[in-house]
């Protein structure tokens, strides 16, 4: 699931993602992710933090509340790179926090195959 308010880099991700053989689940602010969270289990979730309607750090909060939900991996895309904003993300349960500008789309989609596999592999 791709959690991401920018459209551009939203499809990008997702066509990128696709073209990987992955199935892309697109949400544009934080609600939208939880309600679409309500109906779907994905193996990794790609969050935004700054979006609208709930931030990402509500909607960690809200899927650490569902016992389903809880142990699915998160992943933190922001341009928040402040150490508070990183030690929150981790505290509620991002497994990575990348800062946008600082890692480019091949190299995300990279990490996100790694951790998939891994994942899969445990």
């Amino acid at each position: 699931m791709v959690v991401e308010d920018d459209q551009f880099l939203s499809q990008l991700l997702s066509n990128r993602l696709g073209r990987e053989g992955l199935n892309v689940i697109r949400a544009g602010d934080g609600q939208e992710a939880l309600d679409l969270l309500g109906a779907n289990q994905p193996d990794l979730i790609l969050l935004d933090l700054i979006l609208p309607k709930k931030s990402g750090f509500e909607v960690m909060e809200e899927i650490q509340k569902n016992p389903l939900l809880k142990n699915a991996p998160i992943v933190i895309i922001s341009n928040l790179g402040q150490d508070d904003d990183i030690s929150r993300g981790k505290q509620l349960g991002a497994i990575e926090y990348y800062v946008k500008a600082k890692i480019s789309i091949e190299d995300l989609v990279s990490k996100i195959e790694q951790l998939l596999t891994s994942s899969r592999a445990a």
